[in-house]
């Protein structure tokens, strides 16, 4: 594993669950912070969960072997 693709899913790990609060604040599902019942940082929240997921899915995409085969030396 290389560390491009590691750099990517612990990003995304951090984003995604950085937007899940976000949004559970936003929901009021978690207090403690001036974030709690404002439903914009549900939106917020839920953007940034978004752009976690596909940091993930771009870093475990990252170094996979291409379908076409390379064409022959000459």
């Amino acid at each position: 594993m290389n560390s491009r693709k590691v750099i990517l899913i612990a990003v995304g790990v951090l984003f995604l669950l950085g937007g899940l609060v976000m949004a559970f604040q936003g929901a009021g599902y978690v207090g403690g912070s001036y974030m709690t019942g404002d439903p914009t940082y549900i939106y917020v929240g839920g953007v940034v969960a978004i752009i976690g997921l596909l940091l993930i899915a771009l870093g475990l995409r990252s170094g996979q072997k291409s379908q076409t085969p390379a064409p022959p030396a000459q």
